[in-house]
């Protein structure tokens, strides 16, 4: 009988005991590849040397000390080296222990700075149905999963929600890139001003959309469209980047491969790669200076933000895909998952769309192709195939409800950054056979081109 309270208590899991590499290794030595880095979050892999003796030193120094009467080298050092390479006048690094405190905080500060500059009727947050943004409560209010809200909405402040940028299955056919986009920055003007432009606070929105809609790249000037609307309201644009940022997409910060900057970006996951729990909250200068000219003190705060041990770790995270070129490898390797995956996979009848940038891709799968059904919800098939993958020694992060919440089904992929050629062949092998066994079909995959 185990004490642990899991987030699932009727599944017996295995016990990690070791990790190497991609790979994490259980009780029993049987070893599985990290084809999803947990969830998008060990982009180094397990056991990098650099990042355990990073952490070695910092507590040989000093482990923790309460950011109420110190800083600390690391966490000074670190928020340095994001503000330098952070894209607009994203100055100021706010440390919390996640992501969904990360959002928190930049929800709480973007209130705050309306309230600094006397608007304090601007109280409202617009976000977009199927995204995800954290399970504490502000941040699961504002999150458009209907299925994750439903048990809790009792106690979520109010929010509102337009839709997201779901190319495959909202951009009408007639549409360009630049139409559909503009169509969607429409309807959130449109919601500004139905809400009342001075009740608005901020937009958020996740650059490429996570685990809940099975990665949702932006199309072609998305990100720009909707910051324009933004600045003609005076409303500020949050980026969620706490799954799609530090690397992920081959960018250290994802927006900056679309050219627009927000005005408060979260990010958490790859930026201390799973080695200690750290996140973090970017802010301009802009709302900085209201602060500091204001109040003079941001009112949050957690007890373990600016942590040295985790800052340590993250430093040398950040540090270790700098010096490597793991950037340029992000970029590589993801072209190649996504050649490989639709050379294995096209041609099967449930994969109804593979998409995604950099090592984070995504796989919707649907009972008909051609006309996009989702496949029938009650098979659980997301369940199945995370199972099956197991079994054959593939971690992966497929999910349920991508569509709406409830029907739908897609993998998430999220390798390390540290995978080479062979290691993407050897994932997208798995893959297939995992989907192959799930959802049989009679069409052989295609052979890889040269």
């Amino acid at each position: 009988m185990t004490h642990v309270f899991h987030r699932n208590p009727n599944h017996s899991l295995p016990t990690a005991i070791a990790g190497e590499g991609i790979e994490l290794i259980d009780q029993n030595g049987k070893r599985y590849i990290d084809a999803s880095g947990g969830a998008a979050v060990s982009c180094l892999g397990h056991s990098h040397q650099d990042v355990i003796q990073a952490i070695h030193q910092q507590i040989d120094a000093v482990a923790y000390a309460h950011t109420s009467f110190f800083t600390n080298e690391a966490a000074e050092e670190l928020a340095t080296f994001l503000a330098e390479r952070a894209p607009g006048d994203l100055n100021h690094v706010y440390y919390v222990s996640g992501g969904s405190e990360a959002v928190e905080a930049a929800l709480k500060l973007a209130r705050q700075y309306f309230v600094e500059l006397n608007q304090p009727s601007r109280r409202l947050f617009i976000a977009r149905r199927q995204s995800y943004h954290g399970n504490t409560l502000g941040a699961l209010a504002i999150g458009g999963n209907a299925w994750r809200r439903a048990p809790f909405l009792p106690l979520l402040t109010e929010a509102h929600h337009v839709s997201p940028c779901y190319a495959y299955r909202d951009q009408a056919e007639y549409e360009t890139e630049q139409d559909y986009a503009l169509r969607l920055a429409a309807e959130l003007e449109q919601k500004i001003l139905d809400l009342g432009p001075d009740n608005v606070a901020a937009f958020i929105a996740e650059p490429i959309v996570g685990a809940t809609a099975g990665v949702l790249p932006p199309v072609q000037g998305y990100l720009q469209a909707i910051r324009d609307v933004c600045d003609k309201y005076g409303v500020l644009l949050i980026f969620d980047e706490v799954m799609c940022g530090m690397g992920r997409t081959g960018h250290l910060f994802a927006c900056a491969e679309d050219g627009v900057a927000p005005d408060i970006l979260t990010i958490a996951k790859g930026l201390g790669a799973g080695y200690q729990p750290i996140g973090a909250m970017l802010a301009s200068s802009k709302i900085y200076h209201t602060i500091v000219n204001g109040s003079g003190f941001f009112q949050h705060g957690h007890t373990y933000m600016g942590h040295a041990t985790a800052c340590a770790a993250a430093l040398a995270v950040q540090k270790v895909i700098e010096r490597d070129h793991l950037l340029a490898n992000v970029q590589a390797r993801g072209a190649q998952l996504r050649h490989e995956l639709h050379e294995q996979l096209d041609a099967h009848p449930n994969v109804g769309n593979i998409r995604g940038r950099g090592l984070m891709v995504g796989i919707e799968l649907v009972a008909d192709k051609f006309t996009k059904t989702p496949l029938e919800h009650t098979a659980k098939t997301h369940a199945k195939l995370r199972k099956v993958a197991m079994e054959k020694g593939l971690l992966l992060y497929p999910m349920g409800g991508t569509v709406d919440g409830v029907h739908g089904d897609h993998i998430l992929l999220a390798p390390p950054f540290i995978c080479d050629a062979t290691d993407i062949t050897r994932i997208v092998e798995l893959v297939s056979a995992t989907i192959h066994e799930v959802l049989p079909c009679v069409v052989e995959p295609v052979a890889l081109r040269a």
